[in-house]
């Protein structure tokens, strides 16, 4: 069995599917790509049997008939948060539970007009950064800045190497990567939460047991692990 999912789900996916196995579930072979490739490789009648993106890029795909849109599950919520580049090479280190990274947007215009480079990822969290920048009218002072990582390059990588000495990307892509330290996710007035959803892919040739696996990962279990890896639930 096949899933394909965005980078920002690979590590907790890699656990996900480990439990999902050590329960009896069948064994899935995970591969973790850009999502915006992901999504194209999909449509493009690649064969899955799960697939696993933003839930804007699964509804797309449910609705053009990629993936069975009666299985289409809301599974995770991720948010974005903010970090610099760190003395040393130790993992970075999580928040606290509700540390913000500015008192509200204010806090992150400021940052962001006074970076030298802003590194941001692709995805649905990249698209929603630019066009709030776009809203606040700060294109033209701040473009030249952003620096936006290559498909599966994660901005910590940028971070840590100094290429950009600021950095916004999903909270649990930045947890343990070295050079970086965690300011915490962005305040209310300007969070970027992304809602990550699975599904079966219509051509998948066990859709039975692929579903079998989705449901696992709605499971107290699963819920668990995901909490651990700093993704919170989908909303209701």
């Amino acid at each position: 069995m096949k899933l394909i999912s965005s980078m920002a789900t690979r590590v907790v996916l890699g656990d996900l599917l480990a439990a999902a196995a050590a329960d009896g579930l069948p064994a899935v072979d995970l591969e973790s790509v850009g999502g915006v490739d992901a999504a194209a490789r999909v449509a493009a009648g690649e064969e899955f049997d799960l697939v696993l993106l933003s839930a804007a890029a699964l509804d797309k795909l449910a609705a053009d008939g990629h993936v069975d849109a009666a299985s289409v599950t809301p599974l995770v919520l991720s948010q974005v948060a903010a970090a610099v580049p760190a003395d040393g090479s130790g993992g970075a280190a999580a928040p606290a539970a509700g540390a913000v990274a500015f008192p509200d947007a204010d806090g992150l215009r400021a940052a962001l007009g006074a970076a030298t480079g802003i590194g941001y990822s692709t995805g649905p969290s990249g698209t929603a950064l630019v066009r709030m920048i776009e809203e606040w009218g700060m294109t033209d002072e701040v473009g030249d800045r952003l620096v936006q990582a290559r498909p599966g390059i994660p901005v910590a990588r940028l971070l840590a190497e100094g290429e950009v000495d600021f950095g916004l990307q999903q909270l649990s892509e930045l947890v343990g990567q070295p050079g970086v330290r965690i300011l915490g996710v962005l305040p209310d007035d300007c969070a970027i939460d992304t809602v990550f959803s699975g599904a079966v892919a219509t051509a998948s040739t066990d859709p039975v047991a692929a579903r079998a696996v989705l449901e696992f990962l709605t499971s107290d279990r699963a819920r668990a692990i995901t909490a651990d890896h700093h993704f919170a639930a989908p909303p209701a």
